[in-house]
């Protein structure tokens, strides 16, 4: 209950040049966001972290309820493509780093099947 008040739970997606996310604290939409200059490169999803660092940004802006008291919120970040392999110790670095300068307090990084709100919701209170 008194979490509800200070924090937001966010489920965000990565895509080639794109992210997508929802919040999952209120019933919202998925919305997505493409950077002006695009951040995957060839071998990398996310190779320049400076054009995906304001896409993110804006979106996780974009997505948080508005109020009184500004809440942190809490992240999911889920690469959805380029995941042959595994992902490298650089890689995840890179998407909890992308998460937490979007405003994050706390970031779970989720690879395999995309997940449902509640799924989503109890793998953020679980870690």
């Amino acid at each position: 209950m008194i979490k509800s008040l200070f924090t937001t739970d966010l489920y965000i997606k990565v895509k080639n040049n794109q992210f997508e996310a929802k919040c999952l604290s209120s019933s919202s939409r998925w919305e997505s966001a493409r950077p002006a200059k695009p951040f995957s490169t060839e071998r990398l999803l996310v190779g320049t972290f400076s054009a995906a660092e304001p896409a993110l940004k804006s979106l996780v802006k974009k997505v948080t309820p508005r109020g009184i008291i500004k809440k942190s919120p809490r992240v999911i970040i889920q690469p959805l493509e380029y995941l042959e392999g595994g992902l490298s110790e650089v890689e995840e670095r890179v998407l909890k780093e992308l998460a937490l300068s979007a405003g994050a307090f706390k970031v779970v990084l989720h690879t395999g099947e995309e997940l449902t709100d509640a799924d989503a919701s109890t793998l953020l209170d679980r870690k």
